[in-house]
């Protein structure tokens, strides 16, 4: 299985940025782990703080994985252009975040994306890339 993640603005903080939110662990870290845990699974990973350039790679990934792992971020609750690139593609889209946005601001509790993915996990800190990973299996 082929399986692509990719996250938003910001993410590339992730071990520093608000880590009573977020964490201590980098990305980097947890998916060293993540691929140590499922070794059968081909992993790639791609982050960006540029709005176009994530949907440049969600159209890219089109057809040449298995599944895409998705947390725009912020861009979530902002980008029409990120949500009407995961309803144009075939690729299943598991959108993610770290944290509840439920339970966060308001204008976090609206998704883009959403209604064009296969799923959403919200809330479990870094598993919840493994949640939404479980999902293709």
């Amino acid at each position: 299985m082929k399986i692509i993640i990719i996250n938003g603005p910001n993410l590339n903080l992730l071990g520093n940025r608000e880590p009573g939110t977020y964490g201590k662990e980098t990305f980097e870290t947890y998916l060293q782990k993540l691929k140590e845990k499922y070794p059968d699974v081909e992993f790639s990973y791609f982050q960006s703080n540029i709005e176009g350039e994530l949907i440049g790679r969600l159209q890219a990934a089109d057809g040449n994985f298995d599944g895409i792992i998705l947390n725009a971020a912020a861009y979530t609750h902002t980008s029409v252009g990120i949500g009407d690139a995961v309803k144009a593609i075939a690729t299943p889209v598991v959108e993610v975040h770290i944290s509840n946005t439920s339970a966060r601001e308001e204008f976090r509790h609206r998704s883009f994306i959403a209604p064009n993915a296969k799923g959403v996990v919200l809330g479990f800190g870094l598993q919840s890339y493994e949640l939404a990973l479980l999902s293709f299996e």
